[in-house]
């Protein structure tokens, strides 16, 4: 898969190179790079080792987890067994409550007997999903989607019958944790990491940014245009930490800026009239006060820099979804699967689906609640929207 245009401003300072499976690659001293696999299109997931210090002991702090199935659970004990350097892992920090992040989080801290850090809205949400008690899927996902032009038979029984979805993935959450808060500095080996929340992907997002940190240098060649995520391929070799600059420090990014993709920011149906891409929007524009020359470590894709150039292009590109919309909604009243074709312009699973339209809606209400559309819930129960 070659990068496109933009991700051709972007500096990615190991090029094509990926921890194997089992494994991990140093990106600065003290911070190593992970990755699990996914059983969904996105087929990976970034996972971040910090050497630490905590009440007198050496260890490592786990950041994320992966989902809860077999194949991670065998993945982490290959890590546990090789790259640990006989040293135990003495927490277990989560950005946020999505499955991919915190799917794990019981078993690890279980197995190693430590504390769960996570933000308080993200922890008690996952919870709620985790037990049944927010309705993550079923008849009321079922319902929802359905008033927003979502009605085919097929995707109708197709959403209800996924009744347990989330509890799948994260079937236990530990019954304790430690609170992260925006504007925390977090302790981490003797260094402190400052917490950044973020709104609009999930609850209560915590990104950490490290200042005082080196980091490799960006390679003189340019990075591969190869399939950069087919196979692990190094040109040149990884680049020598002995030759590092002091830079704008190192940014665990979680799901708030990724370099490929754009993030899913969605609405879902325990918060209706929620307004979710303008907080996301809102967040990732306060980012910018961060270092321009920080290294990114993002949770999908490839550590990069150029975080404020991401920030532009991601903005970039919601503003040139919005023009979309509000064309559309001037030459028709348009509901939120109206819009699919438009916004996604490529095939759909369910599971890009239900995205899809979480994202379409949000798309929708950040217009809407800003006076630019008006609403009317039309007499086949669907919301329709139009230019004012």
């Amino acid at each position: 898969m070659a990068m496109n245009a933009l991700e051709l401003q972007l500096d990615y300072p190991f090029g094509d190179t990926l921890p194997a499976l089992g494994t991990t690659l140093e990106v600065a001293p003290g911070v190593r790079w992970l990755r699990m696999l996914l059983p969904f299109q996105l087929d990976h997931i970034n996972l971040w080792l910090l050497r630490d210090r905590l009440d007198g002991e050496d260890g490592w702090s786990i950041v994320d987890c992966g989902i809860a199935n077999d194949a991670t659970r065998a993945a982490w004990e290959q890590v546990f067994a090789s790259e640990l350097q006989g040293l135990p892992v003495l927490r277990v920090i989560v950005t946020h409550m999505h499955p991919d992040h915190i799917g794990l989080a019981h078993w690890l801290t279980e197995k190693w007997g430590v504390r769960l850090w996570v933000s308080a809205t993200d922890y008690n949400t996952a919870r709620m999903a985790s037990s049944g008690l927010a309705s993550i899927g079923g008849e009321a996902t079922a319902r929802f989607m359905a008033s927003h032009g979502l009605t085919d038979a097929d995707s109708q029984a197709k959403i209800r019958a996924r009744t347990n979805y989330y509890a799948s993935m994260v079937p236990q959450l530990p019954p304790a944790y430690r609170r992260l808060m925006d504007g925390d500095a977090l302790a981490i080996g003797g260094h402190d990491w400052s917490c950044h929340a973020g709104y609009g992907h999930a609850p209560e997002h915590i990104s950490l940014h490290r200042p005082d940190i080196e980091t490799p240098k960006t390679p003189s060649a340019p990075a591969p245009v190869g399939n950069q995520e087919a196979h692990i391929h190094d040109p040149w070799g990884a680049p020598e930490l002995g030759a590092a600059r002091r830079s704008g420090g190192v940014l665990i990014s979680g799901d708030m800026v990724l370099p490929r993709i754009s993030t899913n920011v969605s609405v879902h149906e325990g918060e209706p009239e929620a307004n979710p891409l303008m907080l996301y929007l809102a967040s990732i524009k306060r980012m910018k006060a961060l270092p321009p020359d920080a290294l990114v470590l993002p949770s999908h894709g490839r550590p990069f820099r150029g975080l404020h150039t991401r920030v532009d292009q991601l903005v970039a590109h919601h503003d040139e979804r919005f023009a979309d919309v509000l064309q559309a909604c001037a030459e028709a009243p348009q509901h939120a699967a109206d819009l699919l074709p438009l916004l996604f312009r490529r095939p759909l699973d369910l599971h890009q689906k239900t995205f899809a339209m979480g994202e379409s809606i949000a798309h929708l209400h950040a217009l809407w609640l800003a006076g630019q559309l008006t609403r009317r819930l039309d007499a086949d129960g669907i919301y329709r929207f139009a230019t004012t």
